[in-house]
Formats: C-alpha cells, structure tokens, sequence
C-alpha cells in the first residue's frame, strides 16, 4: 500500500523529522517552507496532506490554490486562527490542530514572563553583563513581589487552568474571564467575571490565554489597561493579537504599568522595536512550547492526524 503523501512546510525538531520516512511519502520537515512554497510542492507532488504551523498564514485565497487530491490541512499548534477554517471545510478538507500536548509548556512560560517582569529580570540580566560593581541601597532597583497578588486571568482553557494550578502555589489569588464560568471542581476557588472590564480593577497582574477572534482583537487597549490598578503587570503567553501595542506601549512609559512580559506580537518575527527600548519589559521570540519535549509531541501529534485522516478513519483532533 502507498504511503500518503504529504508536504511538510515547517522544520521539524530531528525526532520527528526522521520518522517521516517511516510512515509518509514526504518533503520538507528539515527548512522552513514559506506558504507559496508549501502550496507549490503540495500542487506538484499532489500531496494528500499538508503540514503547517503558526507561522503560515492560510487564507481563503491560499486554500483555494490547494489540489483536490488534499485530504487535511494539519497545524502543528493547538491555535489555528492562521487558518481560515470555514474556507478549508468548503473545500472539503479536514482541519486539525495539537490540543492539550502543549499545555504545561505554555503555561510554565507564563509563569516565568509573570515572575520576569515582576521581578525586573530583564535590568538585573543586563546589569550583570555590564560588570555590576555597584551595590544597592534599601530603597534601590526594587521589584513587584509576585506572592499572594492577584492574578487575572483572561481565557480559562486548558493552558489558564495551567497557569491557574501554578499561581495557587505562589498563594496567589485567582481571577478569570471566560465565555461561562468553568465547574466548581475546575475553578477550584476561583473567582469569575463575565465582564472582562469589570475584572481589571482586581488584578495586580493580568495574564492573557485567549484566541485571537475580531472580538478579542486589541482587547488590551487605552481603555482597559486604565482600568488596571496602577503599576499592574501585563503577561501575554496568547496572541499577539489581543493587543495594541501603542497603547501597550504608552502605559508602561506612563507608569499605569509597571512591567509587562511577552512572548507574541502583532507582526512575528518583525516586532515593534520600540519594546527593546523600554526597561520594564521582558521579551521572549515566540517560545511559549519550545521544549524538546514539547516539541516532539506537538510534531508527532500532528502526523497522528495526517495518518488516521490518509488512512480513511477520523481525525484524532479536528477543529
């Protein structure tokens, strides 16, 4: 029997990269494909699966480029908002993402860029690099303590629910907006806001976790964040999205913030260089599952679905 064919449009950690040839017919894993190079090969070799990740952006007009023999159209993130899924059902494809594997790898990150920002990682790092050689004073390069604050969180899905379980350890105070309140056994002594609005006065530090939708698009705004306790941190582990940066940017030079710690932004890898400038902000490329183990199991999980769905039978997780 043949193995499916499938185009791989991004690299693959070398685990998953040399199982390839195991169960596929296969091109690319080893280099980054960009979009049209993917949809090239995938029209060429006819591919019945595609590969893609975050960082290819498949439009109604990309999917409609795509050969009839494609059967799915895998990513290898649990988020899939850089695919227009309602185009790609028209055409028949089935759509499927990496739910759950990357859970506790997201949420770890979100704790670290809470404690980073809090703690002025960034100007401690930098200071030591320069030498020190200085001595502080009592009053001097203090940070927020992180302990018992209270943490808001905005998008109570698995990856909140993470952080949630990791904050209680620090003794924080859990907060959350979400679309329905979760089960009691889940909340665990939470407390829920339907009103995002209503929540920011209560957070000393507010993590974002939601999806990228118009409704959250630049949800962190002018508005909102002067609704946060002054000298609040921000954390944003989700999308890059759900903020507007000058707006961003405006209230950690102001001081309404005190710091903020990020792993995404609006434009990915080209980011606003404006936040290397400013000393309150901790910056991390995109990393929030970047562990090898995490990374491996994303990969795998993906040609998981891309088998079954070749094979005949359904998708382990379709969106």
């Amino acid at each position: 029997m043949p193995k499916p064919r499938l185009i791989v449009a991004p690299s693959l950690p070398d685990s998953v990269f040399r199982g390839l040839a195991e169960r596929f017919e296969s091109q690319g894993g080893d280099v980054n494909l960009t979009v049209d190079e993917a949809i090239a090969a995938t029209i060429e070799r006819q591919a019945e699966a595609l590969l893609v990740s975050h960082r290819h952006k498949m439009t109604a007009d990309q999917i409609a480029k795509l050969p009839g023999s494609l059967k799915i159209l895998a990513t290898v993130t649990v988020g899939y908002d850089h695919i227009d899924v309602k185009a790609a059902r028209s055409r028949g494809l089935i759509v499927t993402n990496t739910p759950d594997v990357l859970t506790d790898c997201t949420a770890d990150m979100a704790l670290l860029l809470i404690l980073a920002a809090s703690r002025r990682a960034k100007e401690a790092e930098q200071l030591m690099r320069q030498g020190w050689r200085k001595n502080f004073g009592m009053g001097e390069f203090l940070g927020r303590q992180v302990s018992h604050k209270r943490l808001g969180i905005f998008g109570m899905g698995r990856i909140g629910q993470a952080v949630a379980a990791r904050a209680r350890g620090f003794g924080m105070e859990i907060l959350y907006c979400n679309r329905r309140p979760l089960a009691a056994e889940l909340e665990a002594g939470a407390r829920y806001f339907s009103d995002f609005r209503a929540m920011l006065p209560h957070c000393d530090i507010l993590s974002l976790h939601a999806p990228a939708t118009p409704e959250t698009d630049k949800i962190i705004n002018d508005e909102t964040l002067a609704l946060l306790p002054k000298g609040a941190v921000l954390v944003n582990t989700a999308r890059g999205q759900l903020v507007d940066e000058n707006a961003l940017i405006n209230a950690l030079q102001s001081g309404q913030l005190f710091a903020a710690g990020l792993d995404v932004f609006r434009q990915e890898p080209d980011f606003d260089k404006r936040f290397i400038e400013l000393p309150n902000v901790f910056l991390t490329p995109h990393i929030g599952s970047a562990t090898l183990e995490t990374r491996n199991a994303m990969g795998f999980r993906a040609l998981d679905n891309i088998e079954a769905v070749c094979a005949g039978k359904p998708a382990i997780d379709p969106v």
